[in-house]
């Protein structure tokens, strides 16, 4: 297995070098004739994009920019470079994800597996990413400042997670990968809603491992996995920020409190409650919900962020307002203080997993 472990990350990293060097020779030089101009423009200053927006799109492409001639093609150029890292680290977990398949398939349980299965496995992994590397729509998009390239690297990321904690769920501490894709999820909403189509099918996988098959079994399992994505996307990702005007409503016109109090009282009340759940849970042994509200919690970091009404009418086009194309005066304490909560969630993690 060890063999199989090594030769298995050799070439998935031999696969990314393939995926990157096609990318980075056809990439594309200025802007192409769709939203590609909008969204390096975007990105290049910080500004509100067409609704919904691609708000962790433009912090990542801002961060690209920085090391391109200040108002020159070079700026288009380096997120264009952006978008063909994401397509080779898709291409990535793409081959990962496709040999985590054979895993199971060919040598799941066996100890002393025989050379010929490991090179039909791998073979399997590099013809499938190479195939999809070079398929017509991907390499299109993978060359160009579009949120499609991103979005099918969290897409592919999220389910190579799944794959992961199917081989570990029976270990310890297994549920860090169900929390760390409900990160995965929240931080995507800011790119675009692809990798919330991966909800069914890591559904199915998540019956697979902990139950036995039974058709209507498998049948109930796909039914809850539908309800969980329709919750997802059509109550708590719009639900989450339309709440927060609720509030601010209610307690500043309604009962009269000064102005942000009830956004203030509504992340408390998150906080509250997520808080109280997470401790009835362990203390009860309820594993699988304890689980459900770390992995609703982590998504909501990862998604969450109030609006305010300037932001609300920029952004709504059906009742246009003039943009202010000044730069936002915070991006650059934004960017920081995104980056040191990333840096520490993902320590708090390896420490609970140690």
């Amino acid at each position: 297995m060890n063999q199989f472990k090594k030769l298995n990350n050799i070439a998935g990293w031999f696969v990314f070098l393939i995926a990157s060097f096609v990318y980075f020779s056809t990439i594309e030089q200025t802007v192409s004739f769709w939203d590609c101009g909008e969204y390096i423009a975007t990105a290049y200053k910080l500004e509100v994009g067409h609704p919904p927006g691609a708000p962790l799109f433009q912090l990542f492409g801002r961060v690209f920019t920085l090391f391109a001639a200040q108002g020159t093609s070079e700026v288009a150029v380096a997120i264009n470079i952006m978008s063909a890292l994401c397509s080779s680290f898709t291409i990535l977990f793409l081959y990962w994800t496709i040999t985590a398949f054979g895993r199971n398939m060919f040598f799941k349980h066996e100890k002393n597996i025989e050379f010929g299965r490991i090179i039909a496995v791998l073979g399997a992994g590099l013809v499938g990413a190479l195939a999809y590397t070079f398929s017509d729509s991907f390499w299109f998009s993978a060359v160009e400042g579009e949120v499609y390239a991103m979005s099918s690297l969290f897409t592919a990321v999220t389910f190579w997670c799944i794959m992961k904690w199917e081989q570990e769920a029976d270990k310890p501490h297994a549920s860090r990968w169900l929390v760390l894709i409900g990160y995965l999820i929240g931080l995507s909403v800011g790119v675009h809603l692809l990798s919330l189509l991966t909800i069914p099918a890591m559904g199915m996988i998540y019956y697979f491992k902990k139950y036995e098959y039974t058709k209507a079994g498998a049948i109930k399992a796909f039914v809850l996995s539908m309800i969980i994505l329709g919750l997802v996307q059509s109550v708590i990702i719009p639900g989450a920020v339309s709440l927060i005007s609720k509030f601010e409503l209610f307690f500043v016109n309604t009962i009269g409190l000064p102005f942000n109090s009830g956004t203030i009282i509504y992340f408390l009340a998150i906080i509250g409650a997520i808080t109280f759940g997470l401790i009835y849970t362990k203390k009860h042994h309820k594993t699988v919900w304890n689980t459900a509200i770390l992995g609703l919690m982590m998504l909501l970091i990862g998604y969450l962020k109030p609006k305010t009404q300037e932001e609300i009418e920029k952004s709504d086009e059906r009742d246009p307002a003039p943009v202010d194309m000044t730069p936002w005066p915070k991006a650059k304490e934004a960017s920081i203080g995104i980056l040191s909560a990333t840096v520490i969630i993902y320590l708090l993690l390896s420490l609970a997993s140690a």
